[in-house]
């Protein structure tokens, strides 16, 4: 009996107390986590509102990219009729 008394004790005086610090450092660094993600999801909502135009300049950009290949295949038909 006098063995398990001293082996409460030691749990009670060493181990409990390392379990309580380890605990207290994970749940202070799942609080950070928790409060960058609320950043991120408040910032992310916020961008989520500055995308309203993107299909238009994309749209503007495909008609841009057309026009100069048509332009540069005219030009490359040209030259090649003057190398030619």
């Amino acid at each position: 009996m006098r063995w398990w008394r001293i082996g409460n004790a030691i749990l009670m005086l060493l181990v409990l107390p390392l379990v309580i610090y380890l605990l207290n450092r994970v749940l202070a660094a799942l609080e950070r986590i928790r409060l960058a993600s609320d950043e991120i999801v408040a910032d992310g909502t916020q961008l989520v509102s500055d995308l309203g135009g993107v299909p238009e300049a994309l749209a503007t950009t495909d008609q841009t990219v057309r026009d100069v290949a048509t332009g540069a295949t005219r030009y490359a038909d040209s030259v090649a009729k003057l190398l030619g």
